[in-house]
């Protein structure tokens, strides 16, 4: 049987299209339960739907603890072999991250530069590498034990805009590559 990969994503969804693509052509042995965002607008809505693939909306509500039981209960109710944040922009909670597998694409090297504003951090540090990591979720920002990380080079000419895409690039070849290599390790299924 097929491993079940649920998708948690807040905007474009270009990381979830490059694991739906995967799994459409063969290259991921696994199956998309659903897309699940918490952004009723988002584009990856749009591409969920493109790909015949079910997207529940989620979101965020006023009581952030109504709010965590009720992403856990969706999440729960589908079952996932793994759950892949692709690009969500939410904090998952301690209850969530123990009981489901969760891996997230970051656009650094951690452990530098956790949290939102990786791309400009990166650039004002001075270093003269970026790059992405695909790490375990944990009850911290981007403090999860890493899994893979690929570097890129920042150009003198680069701007956040221009370094993020090319980091983006790299994080959807990484992520489906990390995704295959682990799949198959994942055991039973979270009930």
């Amino acid at each position: 049987m097929k491993k079940s990969i649920v998708i948690l994503a807040s905007g474009d969804g270009s990381l979830a299209q490059s694991i739906m693509n995967a799994v459409q052509s063969g290259e991921l042995d696994a199956k998309v339960a659903a897309v699940v965002c918490d952004q009723p607008k988002a584009k990856v809505l749009e591409r969920a739907s493109a790909g015949q693939i079910t997207a529940k909306i989620v979101p965020m509500l006023n009581d952030r603890r109504e709010w965590d039981a009720l992403i856990f209960s969706t999440v729960a109710s589908l079952a996932p072999d793994l759950v892949v944040s692709a690009g969500f922009m939410r904090i998952l909670s301690p209850e969530f991250v123990s009981k489901f597998r969760v891996i997230n694409a970051h656009p650094a090297l951690l452990p530098l530069f956790p949290g939102a504003h990786a791309v400009s951090e990166t650039l004002d540090s001075g270093a003269s590498v970026a790059g992405a990591t695909i790490h375990w979720v944990d009850a911290g920002v981007d403090t999860g034990e890493i899994i893979a990380q690929r570097e890129v080079e920042i150009l003198d000419s680069d701007d956040v805009k221009s370094l993020h895409e090319r980091i983006k690039i790299v994080e959807r070849e990484l992520i489906v590559e990390t995704i295959r290599e682990i799949l198959p390790k994942l055991g039973e299924r979270n009930g």
